[in-house]
């Protein structure tokens, strides 16, 4: 597993989207995969001649420019953006990185950078709200995944590149930057929100009861595997004895870290492949099985995703599916499967290039697709009943005790503290099945 990461020449990764710290990107650190077993490579083309015709048309628009333009343009500017134009009509997540992005891309997946704590994509030409972080000025402000953000400070963003949107709602930490956005094809509203340093907490745990333990992954960073390791053992140490049923939160997590997919999964399983990658170099075709080891004492297990669950998310939900460790349950997953490579470049650049398809045990790529729950459940949202707090037995005066010695139960004993299911539809549900498994069981 991978605990002391350092900087290498290549480096796989998942991403969720073009570099820039607001969608989380590749991870420039070296990859020691669990159990790694190199699969051949695709022989790579021959390398053809260049195109000399397309060269000297190059050549020529550059010379237009810089004679014809309205505005003198030096060369530096013309080629980086030529560069940008080159990579940016590959695929939406292959991109060319200037020493800021390639700066922000390292501190986004160690867990900290600046911003307002929110993952996007494209859509239809607008930029979309993959999901928001938790504790994150956007979290906060009320922004959900599958707003559209239509204006930034007024401008508007059809038509702008996700790189160029990004680039936008960055900026000094403690400015004020307000975002138009559209939910559900509803009106559009403005929020506005203060730029703040985003330290991004990738795993939370708690007990949801006695017995029942709850583990959520905001996004998948460098140390993503060793947090849900300690994790499994804080919630075994505060239950006081093994788990009988565990709930992996992965929804709204948009991804990151291949080599953290991989030991997140791990943790939970003891034999078996967790993914395959499949491109055309040899450093980008790699199996990753699983160790013998298991943190999680084969807990029964229930995974929670949606529409918000992408790229690293699909990876370990895949693997748990396939190898039929858990039961996933939610709504179908964002459906990213494709692996950047971060190629670093001269004077602090990066080249972030999608070199493979990754694959579930099964085979399945989950590219454009996604994962498809076992059990759907929308989210829905709860409202308690109210409670009357009608007279019960113990409360009348001269009640008989408990024949067996049991403690009095008046009106208002049972009240207890609010819990995270008791306004998480979909997670009373997965607690729910967890019980109900037991039953089954005669646990």
């Amino acid at each position: 597993m991978l605990h002391s990461p350092r900087l290498t020449q290549l480096a796989l990764t998942i991403a969720l989207a073009v570099g820039a710290p607001v969608a989380l990107a590749a991870e420039p650190a070296a990859v020691k995969p669990a159990k790694p077993a190199s699969v051949p490579a695709t022989e790579v083309t021959a390398k053809a001649p260049l195109p000399l015709e397309e060269l000297r048309t190059f050549a020529e628009v550059m010379d237009r420019i810089k004679a014809a333009y309205v505005e003198p343009v030096d060369d530096k500017t013309l080629l980086e953006n030529a560069i940008k134009g080159m990579l940016s009509n590959l695929d939406p997540h292959s991109a060319y990185l200037g020493p800021e992005d390639f700066q922000e891309l390292q501190e986004s997946t160690s867990g900290e950078f600046g911003g307002l704590g929110i993952e996007v994509g494209q859509e239809d030409g607008f930029i979309k709200v993959v999901s928001p972080i938790d504790d994150t000025p956007a979290s906060r402000a009320g922004v959900q995944a599958g707003d559209l953000i239509v204006k930034i400070n007024g401008a508007p963003t059809r038509g702008q590149t996700m790189t160029e949107a990004v680039d936008k709602m960055r900026g000094k930490i403690g400015e004020k930057i307000t975002l138009t956005l559209v939910r559900d094809g509803g009106n559009p509203f403005d929020v506005t929100l203060a730029r703040a340093v985003i330290q991004v907490k990738s795993v939370k745990s708690q007990l949801l009861e006695n017995d029942y333990g709850y583990i959520r992954i905001t996004q998948f960073q460098v140390k993503t595997g060793e947090e849900v390791g300690k994790a499994l053992a804080k919630l075994r140490k505060d239950n006081g004895k093994k788990l009988r049923g565990l709930v992996l939160d992965l929804r709204n997590n948009p991804g990151g870290v291949l080599q953290s997919a991989v030991e997140v999964a791990d943790h939970f399983l003891t034999k078996g492949l967790i993914v395959y990658t499949k491109g055309r170099i040899a450093n980008s075709e790699l199996r990753f099985s699983a160790d013998p080891a298991d943190a999680s004492e084969g807990v029964p297990l229930v995974v929670l995703i949606n529409g918000g669950s992408a790229s690293a998310s699909e990876i370990v939900a895949g693997a748990l599916q396939d190898q039929k460790r858990a039961v996933l349950m939610g709504t179908d997953s964002f459906g990213k499967g494709s692996v950047q490579t971060v190629l670093p470049l001269a004077n602090d650049r990066a080249l972030k290039l999608t070199t493979a398809l990754y694959f579930t045990p099964s085979g399945r790529s989950i590219q454009a697709q996604g994962i498809v729950p076992d059990i759907e459940v929308r989210q829905a949202k709860l409202t308690a009943e109210v409670d009357t707090d009608n007279f019960k037995e113990a409360d009348l005066q001269g009640h008989l005790g408990n024949g067996n010695g049991g403690a009095d139960r008046p009106t208002g004993s049972s009240k207890r503290k609010e819990r995270p299911q008791d306004d998480d539809f979909q997670l009373s549900q997965a607690l729910s099945l967890l019980k109900g498994l037991n039953v089954t069981k005669g646990h």
